[in-house]
């Protein structure tokens, strides 16, 4: 009787053996596809993100030689010729802007970076520093109302720019001959710890200049 069952229980083993070794060569192919397909998404993934460094490797580097020109139109031109429709073109269009002062003047330096500030497509904290260097170079030139309308934004608390903002700002008060606002501005912004040495300087000497007290600062 030992035997017997000993016999079963061997041929029920070899039986499962041989389901197990079909049920492998049916479905082997399922895994051994999952498996070329995971090696070859990884690859494709490294060679991707490598692809990209060089791509931005090879911009940042062309970026660097236009900037580096001696002529200011030598360096327009070349800045130009990198400008692309990508959100991510937002630094060209700033520097080409910056570079359009010298070579063209400030008038199309300005028309280009308000265009700057009012493009969706680009992040906002480029639009923002557009718009702070619109105001700077637009002094004298572009009514004090609309320059300090444009600076409204960034001069809110915990913005990046706001000490820069609020200097312009205070700046364009003055031209518009509002000496009190330009002064209380100037006063608080004496004791902004977010302000820089320089910017504190310049802070203070325009204080005296418009008659204010610097120990009250």
């Amino acid at each position: 009787m030992a035997n017997q069952d000993s016999f079963i229980n061997e041929v029920t083993e070899e039986v499962r053996r041989d389901r197990l070794f079909t049920l492998f060569r049916r479905y082997a192919w399922i895994g051994i596809t999952i498996v070329v397909l995971t090696v070859a998404g990884a690859a494709w993934n490294e060679w991707r993100k490598a692809d990209a460094r060089a791509e931005a490797q090879a911009r940042g580097d062309a970026i660097l030689a236009a900037v580096e020109a001696e002529d200011p139109r030598a360096r327009l031109a070349a800045l130009e010729s990198l400008r692309t429709d990508a959100p991510a073109d937002a630094v060209i269009s700033l520097l080409t802007a910056t570079q359009a002062i010298e070579a063209d003047g400030e008038p199309a330096a300005y028309e280009d970076l308000v265009a700057l500030t009012t493009d969706a497509t680009v992040p906002q904290i480029y639009r923002d520093l557009a718009a702070l260097k619109a105001a700077m170079i637009g002094a004298g030139e572009v009514p004090p109302a609309e320059r300090i309308a444009m600076l409204e934004p960034l001069t809110s608390p915990g913005h990046t720019f706001r000490p820069l903002a609020l200097e312009q700002t205070a700046l364009a008060h003055v031209e518009a001959g509002d000496r009190d606002a330009a002064l209380e501005i100037l006063t608080g912004l004496a004791g902004d710890a977010d302000a820089s040495e320089g910017l504190l300087r310049r802070t203070l000497q325009l204080i005296v200049a418009l008659g204010g007290s610097v120990d009250a600062s």
